[in-house]
């Protein structure tokens, strides 16, 4: 339970949950970290708790570094409880530390602890001294919640913008270049996928807020901190805010007898044809929010399901339902499926993904029973005309 300086006099002393697997509907298969940071100066601060279960983790490290009673300022860059969840047990060691935090972030924490706790309520442009440095705060509201903030620390070159740039893993490194750039990478594709997805124009927003700010480290509340790949992280941030989609596609389909996935392979290969990079994602092998990682930057949406009770099946009305919620922009979408005698399926898929904003260029690709080769071969000649 070491802590780790990651600058002279700066800390992460977070907590890590090697066990997390499902982080409110988002499928976590590595784990995760909650990361605090211990800034240590005349005044000492601690930017972000932990959840309430890795407290003594977190209180473990920081003893390590300081006597946690000495703690002056406790920054809550975002109210939500993997973040702010040790607070309370925090101000009963550090009786007199001051919760600094956003104004909408001061009426989240007063609503979910209902108590009256000594708040310094920070607008963007306001900085504490805590001797040799300073704290620089960030409004981003709606990345991802309307209190979150990011804190700076100019004499460091130092972000902390909590949710902003994180990754859900669990791991010895703490640096991405320790880890990898693909894979870290992908797991914030995940990240953010699932997450700021719907936030595109407040990330945009946040973006610019912090574009004038020299930075050589970003050390998010999550997974690993980034110091070899920031341009790279931020340009991907770019890219996933405005939406910017590469030519390639994802094949998201459930099925009962085969029929529907004989289709989706079909579509698969039309786009093979094409040169157009293909997944196939089958939500009984496949979790939502590893197809939404997949659809992030994929310009061709094709979801497929057989009729069942003159509907689609469970599993992709909550996929549906799920993507339409993180609101996806710019996207071609194809409905597609088999029946026995009803065929609602199709309309009902193509009504979302129109909801959805997205372009449905060809309708009623449905096929009843078992498609045979001329019922594919038809299937797949419209749905060329579809790919641009």
């Amino acid at each position: 339970m070491k802590p780790l300086e990651i600058k002279k006099g700066v800390y992460w002393v977070g907590g890590i949950d090697w066990d997390l697997r499902n982080f409110h509907g988002y499928s976590t298969q590595m784990g995760s970290t909650y990361n605090a940071y211990l800034i240590v100066d005349k005044k000492i601060a601690l930017v972000d708790t932990v959840k309430h279960y890795k407290f003594d983790e977190m209180l473990e490290r920081i003893k390590q570094v300081i006597d946690p009673s000495k703690i002056d300022y406790i920054i809550s860059n975002h109210t939500e409880m993997d973040h702010s969840g040790s607070i309370l047990d925090m101000l009963d060691i550090a009786k007199n530390a001051v919760i600094v935090c956003s104004p909408n972030g001061e009426k989240g924490l007063k609503k979910h602890f209902k108590k009256d706790l000594n708040f310094k309520a920070v607008n963007t442009g306001d900085s504490i001294n805590l001797g040799k440095r300073n704290l620089n705060f960030v409004l981003i509201q709606m990345v991802h919640w309307p209190d979150s903030m990011a804190t700076y620390v100019p004499e460091e070159k130092l972000l902390l913008p909590n949710d902003a740039f994180g990754q859900h893993i669990a791991s010895t490194e703490r640096f991405d270049d320790e880890f990898g750039w693909d894979r870290v990478k992908n797991e914030a594709a995940k990240y953010y996928a699932n997450i700021v997805l719907p936030f595109g124009v407040q990330v945009n927003k946040a973006l610019e807020a912090v574009s004038g700010l020299d930075i050589d480290m970003i050390a998010p509340s999550h997974g690993l901190m980034w110091r070899s790949n920031i341009k790279d992280i931020i340009g991907c941030y770019k890219k996933w805010a405005n939406n910017a989609c590469d030519k390639k596609a994802v094949i998201v389909y459930d099925t009962m007898w085969h029929s529907t996935e004989s289709m989706a392979y079909a579509i698969k290969d039309v786009f093979e044809e094409k040169d157009i990079p293909c997944e196939i994602r089958n939500l009984q092998a496949s979790h939502i929010s590893d197809v939404m990682t997949s659809v992030l930057e994929a310009k061709y949406v094709c979801v497929g399901s057989p009729t069942l009770n003159n509907g689609m099946l469970p599993s992709v009305s909550a996929f549906l339902t799920y993507m339409k919620g993180l609101a996806p922009k710019n996207r071609i979408g194809i409905a597609f499926g088999s029946y026995g005698w009803g065929g609602q399926s199709v309309s009902d898929i193509e009504n979302i993904l129109e909801a959805c904003k997205f372009e449905v260029p060809v309708k009623g690709l449905k096929a009843q029973w078992v498609p045979d080769e001329k019922e594919l071969f038809e299937l797949k000649n419209k749905i060329k005309e579809a790919i641009k």
